[in-house]
């Protein structure tokens, strides 16, 4: 397939890489220091999964130096999509597939908006990022991702893109609900960013103290009623599910969103704790705790780099 990663960091950087790997013809959109690295050195994977260099790989800030593509997945930062799309453009032709590995549940579509169905849906468990330009650094033994047809149909180009991923390595799965997994996935990882985020402590001590444990779940039960009113049918255990997973978490462990507070980074507030919030008002449910982090966070994302 002729493939291109629109944002090849942590996550575009890695899958990009096995599908690089795997043989197929990738591009690597990036920019800056990283896309420097690429060019000189190319794409160095440090992973839990075993490591591997690709010397030679096309990294490119200018997409029209590729054209059209079967498949364009785009892993740049939610905050960034509303103005990439015009830049997205040469890449996406009649057969092309666009698949969307953001954090929240808004972006398909907003890139419906400008292609239409092209988009799928998509939903990504990684933990993987850049160590330092042209080096990713993977480190979870997930490395998952669920696609699925915006409207539900089961289509060949699933199944084409679900078997050049799976043969790289990746353990993927096609779904006929993309939009359950998407906000079943946003009710953990909204809830735990923004109260990790927050408080700027890890599990353990989140999980440890009864009000913030509170806390937690009174946010996860927001997500859970906003999706219902949404007609979206959970799990009826989803909450009591993620709870548990969140207790089984090693004490340490952190959200992304919190280590980019941390380091002083934009922050994808908006579209996590927003888009509960955003839903909410829609719905009229109420989302007090994801409007506490919301508007906690808006702060912080104003002062980040």
């Amino acid at each position: 397939m002729k493939i291109a990663i629109f944002g090849s960091g942590g996550v575009g950087g890695y899958f990009g890489g096995l599908l690089a790997r795997a043989g197929h013809e990738v591009a690597f959109i990036a920019r800056g220091a990283h896309l420097h690295a690429l060019r000189e050195n190319g794409l160095k994977v440090r992973s839990v999964h075993g490591d591997f260099d690709i010397p030679h790989v096309f990294a490119t800030d200018d997409p029209i130096e590729f054209g059209p593509t079967d498949l364009t997945i785009c892993t740049i930062k939610t905050y960034d999509i509303g103005i990439i799309a015009d830049t997205m453009h040469p890449l996406i032709g009649p057969q092309t597939a666009l698949l969307p590995l953001q954090n929240g549940v808004e972006t398909p579509d907003l890139l419906a908006q400008h292609f239409g169905p092209a988009v799928l849906g998509g939903a990504v468990w990684v933990v993987s990022a850049v160590s330092e330009p042209g080096i990713i650094h993977q480190q979870s033994q997930f490395r998952r991702i669920v696609l699925g047809e915006l409207d539900g149909r089961d289509t060949p180009r699933l199944h084409t893109i679900q078997d050049a991923l799976a043969n790289s390595g990746a353990t993927v799965e096609i779904t006929g609900d993309i939009r359950k997994v998407l906000w079943t996935k946003l009710l953990f990882i909204a809830s735990f960013s923004g109260i990790t985020s927050v408080t700027r402590a890890p599990a353990g001590p989140v999980m440890a103290c009864a009000e913030s444990r509170s806390l937690l779940e009174r946010a996860m039960r927001e997500v859970e009623a906003v999706a219902h009113a949404k007609g979206l049918h959970l799990d009826a255990d989803v909450v009591e599910k993620t709870m548990d997973f969140c207790d089984k978490m090693t004490p340490d462990a952190t959200s992304s969103m919190q280590r980019d507070v941390a380091a002083g980074r934009r922050l994808e507030y908006d579209a996590m704790n927003g888009a509960v919030v955003r839903a909410g008002q829609e719905s009229g449910i109420s989302t007090l705790v994801h409007e506490f982090f919301w508007m906690c966070l808006k702060v912080v994302d104003s002062m980040a780099k």
